[in-house]
């Protein structure tokens, strides 16, 4: 290696505990990389010339008198055009096969864009899912979570939304991933030819879990090159953010810290904004976009990583299963972009904001006549009409494996509304029902 030259190796460490190594060295900066007895390591504490060292896969077997040898840099990842269609491990490093990436290298885990150089983001990012499009419309420059529990297909949406989500490119960063679900993203995006403007990070289950950390930063350092510098609307997909947090207790035990609410260090609200505030719309038309998957342990949305992280986002995207259609549909009720307004009927059809509302609060009044039906009450005509349309909505529009762009949702809303409603029932202006209701039976 040609900076063997201006490494410093030391032999003699004076302290170690279940995760740290501590030595005198000199000439040594915050977050610098090394490595002790072969194991990589970072810089995390300097008190004059007393350096503490995190070692990434803990300190079992290192001796006291094991080689350190410091790498002069922090993390950091090459970012070129290159980095098109590949695939890398958490340091970085190709992980399929191809040659390496020729690029300026960049230091991972940069600050964030001052507000003052941000714009209010005005630009519409389609997916396909009508749960998302028509119901919680996402905005380039937007930060927000996938709240699902860890037996749904999380990771089938996140594929879906980055094969069809209306952008120049799609970072995938995956933390904790099992073999199979790597493999599945991977032949996925090379069979459908989608490589061209996908990259993805990936740290599976067989990686040191705390390699989990880098992730995320490394996604993030490669979107700023392509949205600062080239100008593109880039979209960040993480999953999952609970493996990320994991991590972070995994280390935060490791280093004896006295751990906060649900095992987590105290430091997670800020470890989690680091990342998601990276979201940001440029004034020149580049923009990054992040979904992050949240995975809940037994459905507990007041744990601490999912609590801290609506206290950060701008609304979330909540999946469950639809007993009724035996689908995962996008939870209506309980899913929130606070941004849609920007760009419902602005960007998209005029009818929009007034049909999403109509067709939920028909959707409230369905899930009304249920409880009545399950306390034994005797349903109205209308109530069973909310019945039948809300399988139908469910079906057609909230289900996850719906592939429609936002002038076709409206369309079918349209259809369902005039299927099983009179207009005065629905309440939408007269304009826009003079204009959109369809005066025929859909087909069912």
């Amino acid at each position: 290696m040609a900076t063997e030259a201006f490494q410093k190796i030391y032999t003699k460490i004076n302290s170690i505990t279940k995760a740290t190594c501590s030595l005198k060295a000199t000439g040594v900066g915050y977050d610098e990389l090394a490595t002790v007895n072969g194991k990589l390591a970072q810089v995390v504490k300097i008190m004059g010339d007393e350096v503490t060292l995190q070692v990434f896969e803990g300190t079992g077997g290192i001796p006291t008198n094991a080689e350190v040898v410091f790498m002069g840099k922090a993390p950091s990842l090459k970012v070129s055009e290159q980095l098109t269609g590949r695939f890398f491990n958490a340091y970085g490093d190709p992980i399929d096969g191809g040659p390496a990436i020729e690029g300026r290298e960049v230091e991972i885990g940069g600050p964030s864009v001052n507000p003052v150089r941000r714009k209010q983001p005005s630009e519409l990012i389609a997916t396909g899912i009508a749960g998302i499009d028509l119901n919680n419309t996402l905005v380039t420059g937007q930060k927000i979570p996938f709240f699902a529990d860890p037996d749904q297909p999380y990771n089938q949406v996140m594929a879906n939304v980055a094969m069809r989500a209306e952008t120049d490119k799609i970072i995938l960063g995956g933390m904790g991933m099992t073999n199979d679900d790597y493999l599945y993203f991977k032949n996925l995006f090379s069979n459908a030819g989608a490589l061209d403007r996908i990259i993805c990070f990936m740290n599976t289950t067989e990686d040191p879990a705390v390699e989990r950390l880098l992730i995320p930063d490394m996604a993030l350092t490669a979107a700023e090159y392509f949205a600062v510098e080239k100008n593109q609307k880039v979209l960040v997909l993480l999953t999952d953010m609970t493996m990320y947090a994991d991590a972070l207790s995994i280390v935060s035990n490791r280093m004896d810290q006295i751990p906060s609410k649900d095992s987590m260090p105290g430091s997670l609200y800020s470890d989690l904004a680091k990342i998601y505030e990276k979201a940001v719309q440029f004034p020149a038309g580049g923009s990054i976009t992040i979904i992050a998957v949240t995975t809940l342990s037994g459905g507990d949305i007041t744990h601490a990583v999912p609590d801290n992280t609506g206290y950060i986002t701008e609304g979330q995207l909540f999946l469950r299963r639809d007993s009724d259609i035996g689908k995962v549909i996008v939870d209506p009720f309980r899913s929130l972009s606070r941004l849609k307004q920007l760009v419902a009927g602005k960007k998209t059809r005029k009818d929009h904001p007034q049909v999403m509302n109509a067709a939920v609060r028909l959707y409230a009044d369905a899930a009304n006549a249920k409880t009545k039906l399950e306390n034994g009450f005797d349903l109205t005509d209308y109530d069973k009409r909310t019945l039948s349309f809300a399988k139908d909505y469910s079906d057609k529009l909230l289900a996850i494996d719906v592939n429609l762009n936002t002038t076709e949702m409206l369309d079918v809303t349209w259809g369902l509304f005039s299927k099983y409603f009179k207009p005065e029932e629905v309440n939408i202006r007269q304009e826009l029902v003079d204009t959109y209701w369809i005066n025929k039976e859909v087909e069912a």
